[in-house]
């Protein structure tokens, strides 16, 4: 009888021991999956030319988490960006976002609380805060790209400029059909002038011999009118 007793203490405390070892697993396992903020993240991103803050949840029990951005300056808020959010997580990792057009170099300060069953399982900050990037977004360039041919030889469906119409000048017409109008025909037959030139070396077909005998007869009388002067003139001294 004392031996079955003590055998059966000793399995009452095995199983004691059991069960306490049971329970610290199960709470450890209880704590390595609950909420943490080192499940959190946070980023400055550009969705366009406008900004955007985006909070990632990778808590694999999915414990709903509220998310509340703020702005800092020297270290104190400045103002709530937009309206809390609620994310529930995932091993893969959930996003949600929060439209902001921040500045470069912006702080801003992103708290995490999430409650279960009336618990409190994080009610922290993100550390270190999050500084936006450098450089500001920029609109995405939706222009239309511009039409006008490119002067590149290589370029086949430019379009040649128009033909210069030269309209050709009164003298250019003249003297074009002076050049192209044919040269007369050589002709045997002297020319009028040369005709001229003969008769006027030789005399013959001139007034030469008409000339002359006016000078003849105009002589003549001059003669007699001298002659019959002198004979009156003598007939009256007598």
């Amino acid at each position: 009888m004392s031996l079955s007793r003590r055998t059966a203490a000793r399995s009452v405390r095995m199983l004691g021991v059991t069960a306490a070892s049971a329970a610290l697993a199960l709470s450890a396992a209880g704590t390595a999956l609950a909420c943490d903020i080192s499940e959190f993240s946070a980023s400055a991103a550009c969705d366009g030319a406008k900004g955007v803050i985006t909070v990632t949840d990778k808590d694999p029990t999915g414990v709903p988490a509220e998310i509340t951005v703020f702005l800092e300056n020297n270290g104190a808020d400045l103002r709530q960006v937009g309206a809390a959010q609620t994310v529930e997580g995932s091993i893969k990792g959930v996003t949600i976002s929060f439209a902001e057009d921040w500045e470069p170099g912006a702080i801003y300060r992103i708290h995490v609380k999430a409650v279960k069953n009336k618990k409190v399982l994080v009610d922290k900050d993100i550390a270190g805060n999050l500084t936006t990037p450098s450089a500001a977004c920029k609109a995405d360039d939706t222009s239309t790209p511009s039409t006008t041919p490119s002067s590149s030889p290589s370029d086949t469906t430019t379009t040649p400029p128009p033909a210069e119409t030269i309209t050709p000048s009164a003298s250019a017409s003249d003297s074009a059909s002076d050049s192209a109008a044919p040269a007369p025909s050589a002709s045997n037959a002297p020319s009028a002038a040369a005709q001229e030139s003969n008769l006027a070396e030789t005399g013959a077909g001139s007034n030469t011999g008409l000339i002359v005998g006016i000078a003849a007869v105009l002589v003549a009388v001059g003669g007699g009118a001298v002659f019959f002067g002198m004979r009156r003139r003598g007939s009256s001294q007598r």
